[in-house]
């Protein structure tokens, strides 16, 4: 036993190690060529790229809420009455579809709703302590990434967004050059780091065969709608390569690692 829990921590520090140094590589290339591949691919009529502009932190907050309400139910031992989180965050997603101010508050309350009653119809006889892991884990990747270094990161860097810059370019700073409070919060993509936060499911298929149907297709989904809400934010001209990859890295390093903490080191 200890020595496949051995075996799986060097893969994960060996998978890190692989991360990283990817990063790290085109954290370089994206420093001297963030500009030019934004004028080679911004379309901001794009309707790919409207949808991920408009629609690509939907699901996630979906996730989250999902997450969240299994927590804390799980924290009871009747199953009826675990199921209690889930109806005020049905609540929640009505508040959302009253007081939006426009479409995206219609669907952000839908959003959580009609999978949160999926969920728990689905759910209604089953322990929810069966996923306080990983319930726990989704609200962690949220709190760490997107809302404080996503977030706290952009406050600070001030760099301009492409479709912000002025005539000419001549207000575009490379990622490695922080301008300080600026206004200003292109670096790094909080779309993007939203977007990843289904990674953590991927720990759901982690023990089937790599030829596994149901892996391969999970696989497909989580990373396919990562890359594509990142990429739509460099169409739009949103965000650079950089600020897609930055958030990107963020997300995969700090899931690995709770993963590790969190089932790896657990007695």
């Amino acid at each position: 036993m200890r020595m496949l829990e051995s075996l799986k921590k060097s893969i994960i520090t060996k998978l890190l190690l692989i991360i990283i140094i990817v990063w790290v590589i085109l954290a370089l290339v994206f420093g001297f060529t963030d500009l030019e591949i934004s004028i080679a691919v911004v379309d901001e009529s794009s309707e790919w790229g409207i949808f991920g502009r408009d629609y690509g932190e939907v699901p996630s907050y979906a996730l989250i809420a999902i997450a969240l309400a299994t927590f804390l139910g799980s924290f009871n031992d009747n199953l009826k009455l675990q199921k209690i989180p889930a109806f005020i965050s049905v609540i929640v997603g009505v508040l959302f579809i009253i007081f939006g101010e426009d479409e995206t508050g219609l669907y952000t309350g839908l959003s959580i709703i009609i999978p949160m009653i999926f969920y728990v119809i689905v759910t209604w006889n089953v322990d929810w302590k069966n996923f306080r892991t990983l319930a726990g884990i989704i609200p962690l990747l949220a709190i760490i990434n997107p809302l404080v270094l996503s977030e706290l990161i952009k406050l600070l860097w001030g760099r301009v967004r492409f479709k912000d810059l002025a005539s000419g370019f001549v207000d575009y700073t490379p990622w490695f050059l922080p301008q300080g409070i600026t206004g200003n919060k292109s670096f790094p993509s909080g779309h993007t780091a939203i977007g990843w936060m289904f990674l953590p499911l991927l720990i759901t298929v982690k023990d089937r065969k790599n030829t596994d149907a149901i892996k391969i297709l999970v696989y497909i989904l989580i990373l396919g709608w990562g890359l594509f809400v990142g990429l739509s934010r460099i169409i739009v001209g949103a965000h650079y390569a950089s600020d897609v990859l930055f958030s990107t890295g963020f997300a995969a390093v700090t899931t690995l690692l709770l993963y590790r903490k969190y089932y790896l080191n657990k007695k």
